[in-house]
């Protein structure tokens, strides 16, 4: 019995050790875990698509993530540092997230927090998008396609595919440099964070433009989304799964009734016109 009481009183002293040293900030009061984890997400986005993609998508990630950061900061809101996702798969990540803690003061600094993550995202994204299509190469088709992985276009990533490519006869695909690749998951991110639903970042806009009657476009978002993965393309489904559990609700902010101003209000629009700029239906075809 002593030695069982020994072994966890040892267990739990290593992890507030580990714990102790992960949360102590290092340099720039930046936690060593957000460090180590940032360095572990870059080694998997390098193995996993090579550095050009590696700097290129941490960038991506990094602007978008710190936009909402910046806005925290701006209106006295407790949020974490970054917390990169690593990951060894397709992406070679699971994107980054910050923690938020408290409530939000006011619909006009949610609003202003949930876009400014897409915005400076985009910011990014756009110009490592074109700058990767540049660089990149048509190619015909390869006949034994088992290995051919197509990824779906969204209305702006073809709009610059016909900018800088040009128009691709059939039988022929552009091989993207992996720039582009980065640039083409960057699109991806942001529509997935601008769905307007629950508290991604959509629904914070849709959350700020309409208040409580937001649940009713939560609830068409989801059902929409579901009906995409039942029908249309079966890799929503766990996504699917998730914003069913978690996507209805959204926590009001201290002041829920001081309106947005027109500005904002403009701002919003624009950014549901991103969404479905942004937005492929099937992004792989196998």
């Amino acid at each position: 019995m002593d030695e069982k009481v020994s072994f966890r009183s040892s267990i739990k002293a290593i992890r507030g050790v580990i714990g102790k040293f992960l949360s102590t900030p290092s340099f720039f009061a930046i936690p060593r875990i957000n460090i180590l984890l940032f360095i572990a997400t870059f080694c998997t986005t390098y193995i996993m698509n090579g550095p050009g993609y590696a700097i290129c998508i941490m960038i991506i990630l990094f602007a978008h993530e710190m936009g909402h950061f910046i806005m925290c900061r701006k209106y006295h809101v407790d949020a974490s540092w970054p917390f990169f996702l690593p990951f060894p798969s397709f992406f070679g990540t699971l994107g980054a997230v910050i923690k938020m803690r408290g409530r939000i003061p006011s619909k006009r600094a949610l609003f202003d927090i949930g876009v400014a993550g897409p915005i400076g995202g985009l910011i990014f994204a756009i110009p490592i998008t074109l700058i990767g299509l540049h660089l990149s190469e048509v190619h015909p088709i390869p006949k034994d396609a088992t290995s051919y992985l197509g990824l779906g276009e969204p209305i702006l990533f073809s709009f610059f595919s016909k900018m800088m490519v040009g128009e691709v006869s059939e039988g022929f695909d552009i091989i993207l440099n992996p720039i582009a690749f980065a640039g083409w998951a960057g699109l991806f991110v942001t529509a997935l964070n601008l769905m307007p639903i629950g508290q991604l970042d959509g629904g914070h806009v849709i959350y700020a433009l309409l208040g409580k009657h937001s649940t009713i476009v939560y609830k068409v978002g989801i059902g929409i989304f579901c009906l995409f993965a039942i029908f249309v393309f079966k890799g929503w489904i766990l996504i699917a799964v998730l914003l069913l559990l978690f996507g209805f609700k959204h926590p009001p902010p201290a002041d829920p009734f001081t309106p947005l101003d027109f500005k904002r209000k403009c701002v919003g629009v624009l950014m549901l016109v991103v969404f479905i700029l942004c937005f492929t239906p099937i992004p792989f075809k196998i």
